[in-house]
């Protein structure tokens, strides 16, 4: 029997090397490293300006607090996220605004989304499950629809004029959508670098923005640095130049930087993730040629045309007509043959924290249906020929008892 992790991170002797260096080099918090894969990552996603920061949830975050969101304004999520998506809207104090997903897609309803948008909404935060790229067009389609009620509160509230459109990208550094990679498409865009992610760095995360002609890059990248190092004005790299010492501390503010340990690990999977991006596709393509003719319906991850590709992160199943009990008991199964398996996702409204703010699962009919019956299999781009033909074969010996 095999024993099938589900998202091992694919760590090789570049990255080794690369943290050898930096450890030998005697700076290992936020330092070159850190700057230098900041710059690529602006490069790879063809944005303006990218902050590397300690995880996705701080990008989140850390965005909407430079955004001048606070307690009274909204914030729409998709209910059907993890927790990190509403939580950093709860963490800043506004209200999360759930909207439920379209009719079986794990993406939110757009149709409805217009209709959530009130003179208190500030940002939407969509979310790229499994690695497929929201509909943006559609997105921001909803925005300039409502830009009359928009109402801000802070300078880029105003530079912006419209809702803010805060791309979820954890799942989907380099994948693309009308030939745009994330990190080009959003207004801004926040990533994950977690150990389970295509790209890691351990822990760690990213926010990266585009051009806007009434937004000073430079500064805000300024505003950024001092609200994630304490509201320190100078950081350790710049306090180290002769007779730079002195700083000042402009805010009580926050401390969620990335390091050059980090950051260097960073730097050598960022140049592998084209031939881990292309690994995984294959991968994905032999488990849609493997389940054609099963009782199953898969995440579409790619276009003919190229137009949509995904990063390829999960692969989502559903078990078609099944209920939540027959789907944990194909979970169950599966780990008994040696193959991991998880669920994406529990929606918010059936969790404790969410519960608990008056959120109900019945509200959210499409949500709930898209979860009951889900699956992901494992997935991941040190995984062998031979692995995905066992993963297929237990699942289908699985789902037939």
């Amino acid at each position: 029997m095999m024993k099938i992790p589900f998202s091992p991170p694919d760590i090789g002797e570049d990255e080794i090397r690369e943290v050898t260096d930096t450890l030998r080099s005697g700076w290992i918090t936020t330092g070159p490293k850190t700057k230098k894969f900041e710059n690529q990552l602006t490069s790879y996603c063809m944005s303006d300006k990218t902050v590397c920061l300690d995880s996705c949830t701080s990008a989140l975050e850390m965005t909407l607090r430079m955004l001048g969101v606070k307690k009274g304004d909204e914030v729409i999520v998709p209910a059907y996220t993890y927790t990190a998506t509403a939580s950093a809207v709860c963490h800043v104090g506004a209200k999360p605004v759930m909207i439920d997903c379209a009719p079986n897609t794990v993406q939110m309803d757009y149709d409805r989304l217009p209709y959530l948008i009130t003179t208190n909404t500030k940002a939407i935060i969509p979310v790229d499950i499994g690695g497929v790229p929201c509909d943006y067009d559609r997105i921001y389609d909803a925005v300039n629809a409502k830009k009359a009620l928009f109402v801000p509160h802070s300078p880029l509230q105003e530079a912006f004029g419209r809702v803010i459109v805060l791309a979820d990208s954890a799942h989907s550094l380099g994948a693309r959508r009308n030939f745009l990679k994330t990190g080009a498409i959003a207004d801004f865009t926040a990533f994950s670098f977690h150990a389970v992610k295509n790209l890691t760095t351990g822990e760690g995360g990213a926010v990266t923005w585009r051009k806007h002609q009434n937004i000073d890059s430079e500064e805000l990248y300024r505003q950024f640095m001092i609200l994630t190092l304490h509201g320190q004005t100078k950081d350790a790299l710049a306090k180290t130049q002769l007779g730079s010492w002195e700083y000042d501390i402009i805010g009580p503010y926050f401390k969620c930087n990335m390091t050059d340990i980090m950051a260097s690990i960073g730097l050598a999977q960022l140049d592998r993730l084209p031939s881990m991006l292309r690994r995984r596709r294959r991968l994905i393509e032999f488990y849609n040629r493997e389940l054609s003719d099963q009782s199953v319906s898969m995440l579409q991850h790619y276009s003919d045309k190229d137009k949509l590709a995904s990063s390829g992160h999960l692969y989502l199943v559903k078990l078609m007509w099944q209920e939540e009990e027959y789907r944990n008991q194909v979970i169950e199964r599966m780990a008994s043959m040696g193959v991991a398996t998880n669920v994406h996702y529990k929606p918010l409204p059936m969790m404790t924290a969410y519960k608990s703010m008056g959120y109900n699962i019945s509200d959210f009919p499409n949500a709930y249906n898209m979860y009951k019956n889900e699956i992901t299999l494992p997935l991941y781009s040190k995984m062998t020929d031979d692995e995905a033909a066992y993963v297929i074969e237990c699942f289908k010996k699985a789902i037939a008892e």
